[in-house]
């Protein structure tokens, strides 16, 4: 996966608290494993009408919002089934943080091992965000680094973040990549015992 150091980009603002991972990719777009291509079925229901067409009230679908690498939502984000597909959806779109007060804890995991960076930061902190992302300036910066958001007036915010996370996020380590790091050792452990202990082979 992509490593996540500094993000310097549009915010646009979601205020809406509960957002499940079916408001995030609907269900109908559950039916492939490729990353790729699922930035379409990205709050469809939100962004698009009944005639797939595009609803142009929606804060994605307008122009100043358009390419933005930032949400800020509400409360609980993320909730719902376990589908990683809402991870995929949203770095797919061009999505690379999320703000919010709470994610749900799948949700929030399956950010870590995608390279989208779920932040966490007090309800104040997030109301501040909201609303200057409501203006006429969109940039923010997002500093894993650093562990700070710094808004587009200029606010700074800190957030925590669990450090072998944040390690792994920095290097662009999920899971596999993780693993990866010892297939030195792996390899070596599995000559030894295939020496010691022939038998366990498979032939």
């Amino acid at each position: 996966m992509d490593a996540f150091t500094r993000l310097d980009a549009k915010i646009a603002p979601l205020p809406m608290a509960n957002i499940d991972t079916d408001q995030i990719i609907p269900k109908q777009f559950l039916k492939t494993i490729d990353r790729e291509g699922m930035a379409k079925g990205l709050f469809y229901d939100f962004r698009f009408d009944e005639q797939g067409r595009e609803k142009p009230d929606f804060i994605l679908n307008r122009p100043e919002y358009k390419g933005s690498g930032v949400l800020v939502a509400g409360d609980n984000f993320g909730c719902g089934s376990s589908r990683e597909h809402a991870a995929w959806a949203l770095l797919d779109f061009g999505v690379r943080c999320v703000i919010s007060t709470s994610f749900a804890d799948i949700f929030y995991n399956n950010c870590f091992q995608n390279g989208l960076l779920p932040v966490v930061l007090g309800a104040d902190e997030v109301q501040a965000l909201m609303e200057e992302a409501k203006g006429g300036n969109h940039l923010v910066t997002v500093d894993l680094e650093q562990q700070t958001v710094v808004s587009p007036s200029g606010q700074t915010f800190r957030f925590q973040i669990d450090p072998q996370r944040k390690e792994k996020m920095l290097k662009g380590l999920d899971a596999i990549g993780e693993t990866l790091q010892a297939a030195t050792s792996i390899d070596v452990y599995e000559m030894k015992r295939a020496l010691a202990q022939p038998w366990l082979e498979v032939a």
